[in-house]
């Protein structure tokens, strides 16, 4: 988080706030919606408490798009740092809370600011698109953002002898590389979430249950990718299943999104994809810190809040702009 100001608190003491058993949490926290004008924004990959108390469950690009419309005073972000980040960066005025501070993310760690800012120098004539999935210090170094939902489109939106570099994600670029035809120099991160996939283990799960469509992130190893019946991102993922007339999915993407998945199709069976642990489903341990009583905690006493230097805000502010417009112009929804 070495670009997030954050104000000054002791979060441990914060968090050991005992909080009365009697209380309905569900209750209190619509109550403090109305009372302090706030919106709860949550990822799919949320526990399902948390998505079920959110205003608005979406993946990064709804989310973004959320966070720029939204007229409330308070943006609760339960999500992982980054994206409580985008939140506040397109909304100066607003106050910006979330749940954990610690909520991180690996792939975000896996491009520091000071490394990437050296090897973009080393490439002056590339353009860079950066996946949302970033720090504000690594946005404001972009000309473009993009997610997982419209990456593929604003790269082909681009002249064919345009080079590009695409952070941080290697598996999601190399995946753009090979969909559009193009040669983006990739920055060497991923996501911890979906590079542990076993593909050995997702094979045999695809010979019990033959009946099982295989669908994955495009942040999953080629490996994963090949063997799968439809690839795409978050919401990508909860609309195909919804429309497909297959009775069963393996899931290869973060667990949170089953919740959703079962709410639009009852009838269907979902199945996570293994991890290549003794774990039988892939949780995101960042995203899993967040939990229904931190989010209460937040929004009473409106902390931890995020406050960023307003010009790291702005650099970072026009690649976002770029990624709205471009995907306005594309007609992505």
């Amino acid at each position: 988080m070495t670009d997030l100001h954050v104000q000054k608190l002791e979060q441990e003491g914060f968090l050991d706030i005992e909080i009365d058993p009697s209380l309905d949490l569900f209750e209190e926290i619509e109550k403090l919606k109305k009372e302090k004008n706030a919106i709860i924004l949550a990822h799919y990959y949320q526990e399902s408490d948390i998505q079920d108390v959110a205003d608005y469950i979406g993946d990064s690009l709804g989310l973004a798009r959320k966070a720029q419309e939204t007229t409330a005073d308070m943006i609760v972000f339960a999500g992982v740092h980054f994206m409580a980040e985008t939140a506040k960066i397109l909304n100066p005025t607003k106050k910006v809370v979330l749940p954990d501070l610690k909520a991180g993310c690996s792939l975000s760690d896996s491009c520091p600011p000071s490394l990437f800012s050296k090897f973009k120098e080393k490439n002056p004539d590339h353009l860079v698109i950066s996946y949302i999935n970033c720090s504000a210090g690594i946005k404001a170094l972009s000309d473009i953002i993009c997610t997982s939902s419209n990456a593929q489109a604003i790269v082909e939106s681009l002249p064919q002898d345009q080079k590009i570099i695409f952070a941080p994600d290697k598996n999601l670029g190399a995946y753009i590389n090979k969909q559009t035809g193009r040669n983006m120099l990739l920055w060497n991160g991923a996501c911890m979430v979906h590079e542990i996939f076993s593909l050995e283990k997702i094979v045999k799960l695809k010979v019990r249950h033959p009946e099982a469509q295989l669908i994955a992130h495009p942040e999953c190893e080629e490996a994963v990718l090949q063997q799968s019946d439809y690839i795409g991102s978050t919401s990508q993922l909860l609309e195909y299943v919804a429309q497909n007339e297959a009775s069963s999915f393996i899931v290869a993407t973060e667990t949170g999104i089953l919740h959703q998945m079962i709410k639009r199709a009852p009838n269907k069976t979902f199945i996570p994809a293994p991890p290549n642990n003794a774990c039988a489903c892939n949780d995101c341990p960042h995203m899993k810190l967040n939990t229904l009583e931190k989010l209460y905690l937040c929004m009473k006493y409106e902390l931890p809040e995020l406050i960023m230097d307003e010009e790291l805000r702005l650099k970072a502010k026009r690649p976002i702009d770029r990624m709205l417009d471009l995907s306005k112009q594309l007609g992505i929804k």
